[in-house]
């Protein structure tokens, strides 16, 4: 049987030595045997194990990954295939809102809900409803700064109108991607200001990052695949 030095798989992967044994005491890669002199003794299961495991870090992250390897280790691969197939449902998920939010802003007039009346004043309950975002995740943008509703004067109930249900949208769809606070505040606020160019740059940026996050998900599908064969869970 052939054995690979970790040097070899390290160079490939682009890492360091110690980062596979790192992986290896996380036990997401089954532990190698050992050569009389203490050596770690590689194969090729191991290689796919490692090309995987890096494979799928981009696109799903690191605990997602994990746990779809010890399944594979447990040879459960419908658990595992099932783990990935949620997450790409959430990114199809996530794109589907980015592409609501950023025809809204290119289109003022459009529905904000397809099929959906809004009324001119709404409570939270009902713009939760509307948005599938949690109440407790808008008071928490209440809270930051990226929201601010008016007040029923005389229940003091928190009052909604279409706009903040567009910066809602907005909210959902950038808080998946890589914008801090104080960015997201700006954007946000161009919504209220009906200044919405540049809240469509970052929306179209969104998208893109919602599309490379897909192709990486399918390149980490691939060598999950890749893996399965090596292991004699799929037919080659």
């Amino acid at each position: 049987m052939h054995y690979f030095k970790p040097i070899e798989i390290a160079r490939e992967l682009q890492i360091s030595t110690s980062a596979l044994r790192h992986y290896e005491s996380w036990g997401v890669v089954p532990a190698p045997a050992r050569a009389a002199n203490g050596y770690r003794l590689y194969t090729k299961v191991h290689v796919a194990y490692f090309r995987c495991l890096r494979a799928m870090f981009p696109g799903f992250g690191v605990p997602i990954t994990c746990e779809v390897l010890l399944h594979i280790q447990k040879a459960d691969i419908d658990t595992a295939f099932w783990l990935v197939n949620k997450e790409q449902s959430n990114l199809q998920h996530e794109k589907v809102v980015a592409d609501q939010t950023l025809a809204l802003l290119q289109d003022p007039d459009l529905p904000l809900i397809a099929n959906k009346k809004l009324k001119n004043n709404m409570t939270i309950g009902e713009v939760a409803a509307l948005t599938d975002v949690q109440a407790s995740a808008i008071r928490h943008w209440e809270k930051e700064g990226l929201l601010l509703p008016g007040r029923d004067p005389e229940n003091g109930y928190r009052v909604f109108t279409s706009m903040h249900v567009r910066q809602i949208l907005l909210i959902r769809t950038l808080r998946r991607t890589v914008y801090f606070l104080e960015n997201m505040k700006e954007i946000v606020q161009a919504v209220e200001h009906q200044n919405i160019e540049q809240a469509k740059k970052v929306t179209e940026q969104a998208l893109l990052s919602i599309h490379q996050r897909n192709r990486m998900q399918f390149y980490g599908v691939h060598q999950l695949v890749l893996l399965c064969k090596e292991v004699e869970l799929l037919e080659h």
